[in-house]
Order: structure tokens, then sequence, then C-alpha cells
């Protein structure tokens, strides 16, 4: 256990910005898009607030790793899929699969959502849609995620997000 913590705690300590900047912002973007808990806009946030000319690089890294991230589920649910073929699904499950199915690759672009949008592109694999299609997509969303929760920290509610 306390050889977990210090592996835990020297991790944190190499993420620390701005110690690596827009490598840390990658790499948080990229492990929280991800089917492990965790959000990616505190790390965009803070670099920016601390280097506000990163602001673009930092939308364009944050969206790289989180689209990357999105295509890691991707491959999961496609390895699953062929994993688990004979998989019998709830009502609710063969409804949500039908509106995916119906919605295509297009249905990726939600995958920015919280807690929905990291299982639909695993879900997008495990149906076999279009990986191409299915990251653009995800990127898109994500992209427009970014630049509306930065945006919004930095400019319209700007007194609610302090750093130090």
């Amino acid at each position: 256990m306390v050889c977990m913590e210090a592996w835990f705690a020297g991790v944190l300590q190499w993420l620390a910005l701005p110690q690596f900047g827009l490598s840390t912002v990658f790499v948080v973007a990229l492990v929280s898009a991800t089917l492990l808990p965790m959000g990616s806009e505190p790390a965009v946030f803070g670099l920016i607030k601390l280097n506000p000319d990163l602001f673009w690089p930092a939308i364009l890294v944050a969206t790289a790793g989180n689209a990357l991230g999105g295509a890691v589920n991707w491959w999961m649910g496609f390895g699953a899929k062929r994993a688990y073929e004979s998989y019998k699904h709830s009502s609710v499950q063969a409804k949500a699969l039908a509106w995916l199915e119906k919605l295509g690759p297009r249905a990726c672009f939600f995958a920015f959502l919280p807690i929905i949008g990291d299982p639909l592109a695993t879900v997008a694999g495990w149906l076999k849609l279009p990986f191409w299609q299915c990251f653009l997509w995800g990127a898109l969303g994500k992209f427009l995620r970014y630049v509306v929760m930065t945006a919004g920290a930095l400019w319209i509610w700007p007194g609610q997000f302090q750093i130090g």
C-alpha cells in the first residue's frame, strides 16, 4: 500500500503544472477520455490561467489527447465485441444500441458528455462503426467542449475559478 501511495505521489508530481505544461495537458486529457473517472478541464484551465498565451495550443493539445483517448475506447469496444459475441442485451441496452446504430458515427460527437461519453466510444467500437468517422466526430465534440468550458471559466465566470 505504501509503495502504491509513493508511486501515485510521484505521478502527481510528474504531472504538476506548469512544469510540464502542454505535455501534462495531453496526458491528463488522454487518460481522462478513457474509462478512468477523472476530468481534464482543470488541467487545461490551470495551464491557460497561468499562461494565457497558450489558450489555443492548450485547447488543441487537450483535444488531441482526449480524441486519442476516445480512440482507445473505440478499440477496447472493438476487442470486447470480438470477445463477447454471444452477449445478450436487455431491452434498455437494445434500445441504446439501436439509437447508436441509427445515428452511426455522428453519435460519437456526444463522447464529450460526462458519464455516457467514454462508454459511447467503446460501444461504437463494439458495433464496428467506421473508426475514422467516429474519431473525427468525437474530436469535434471534444474540441467544442474545451473551447466552451475554458472560455467560460476565463471570461464568463472568471471570479468562480481562482488559482492559488
